[in-house]
């Protein structure tokens, strides 16, 4: 059976910063620190900085005063950071600077007086912390359907950002909805979404026509993870979101000449080659690389922790 791996797949340039900043804040001043939220989407992640020492919350309030506190990946309300301002927390931000510049798109919009539309899904926390950046009135859109439905107060000041995880195409859709309703309506280019999320979808796409099956290895309320198998299913080929090699079930693998595999962006490598050694189990194996795009994006640390070494 051939075994075919996805490139690029796995941990993107805001997830690495993200979890050496957690790292790095650990060594400099020691166990606890304490993360709002899940630093990015992946219980392995999770489960590892907490034995190095990361306690995870999900409010403020459960953070004691005076303690180490870090924001997660997905970015924060401003609300939330004014509250840890009150209360002096000395906090370290793991925003992703591709999420803060979606902020900062959003904040110039209101600024110059539009009403701003956020393309998202409910209930994400980068979507909650999105909203909760921009001033003013704030419109959540998921689907062109919703779109269409949509009411503002003046239809020739309207604007829209997105979601940086969401899917090229999904989000494509919406905003032709959305220029269909509002003429005028200004924007980001659908290019502006993260580089990570659109590398991970095109390297599915390709993936997809030489495979049988297609694993994705990721976490069930990973956003990007889970637009990684839709993909495959769209595009006809058989495919599972698992969180790791133990979730694997080798009926999925009955008549499969080819198998491919990829990670989201908050799952690490180790997961895809203790899959790999699974699949090993089941017979003779041949592994290849798909030819795709050699990430080299590195994002600066705070500059609090730059000279500390991981």
């Amino acid at each position: 059976m051939r075994v075919i791996l996805a490139q690029p797949r796995g941990f993107c340039a805001g997830v690495e910063r993200a979890i050496e900043i957690v790292e790095r804040a650990l060594k400099l001043y020691g166990p606890p620190v304490f993360v709002r939220h899940e630093i990015v989407h992946n219980k392995h992640v999770v489960e590892d900085l907490k034995a190095k020492g990361a306690v995870f919350v999900e409010e403020l309030h459960e953070i004691p005063n005076g303690a180490i506190t870090i924001f997660s990946a997905h970015g924060v309300s401003q609300k939330v950071e004014d509250d840890a301002q009150l209360r002096d927390l000395p906090v370290i931000d793991a925003t992703c600077p591709l999420v803060a510049k979606v902020h900062k798109e959003g904040q110039r919009y209101a600024e110059k007086g539009y009403e701003v539309i956020l393309i998202g899904h409910e209930g994400h926390p980068e979507v909650e912390g999105t909203m909760g950046r921009i001033p003013g009135r704030v419109h959540l859109v998921s689907t062109a359907q919703g779109a269409g439905k949509l009411k503002v107060v003046n239809p020739d000041r309207v604007a829209y950002v997105t979601q940086t995880t969401l899917s090229v195409d999904d989000t494509r859709e919406v905003i032709e909805a959305l220029k269909a309703r509002f003429p005028k309506i200004v924007g980001p280019d659908v290019k502006d979404i993260c580089y990570a999320t659109q590398n991970r979808q095109a390297a599915v796409r390709q993936l997809a026509r030489d495979v049988d099956v297609l694993l994705v290895v990721g976490a069930k309320n990973s956003s990007n993870s889970n637009r990684l198998r839709e993909i495959g299913e769209e595009m006809g080929v058989r495919s599972h979101l698992i969180d790791d090699a133990t979730a694997l079930d080798p009926k999925w693998l009955e008549g499969a000449g080819a198998v491919g595999v990829t990670a989201g962006a908050s799952a690490p490598e180790a997961l895809v080659q203790d899959l790999i050694s699974r699949l090993r189990q089941f017979g003779e194996i041949e592994v290849q690389i798909l030819d795709g795009i050699e990430e080299n994006v590195y994002f600066k640390l705070p500059e609090e922790l730059r000279e500390v070494s991981a």
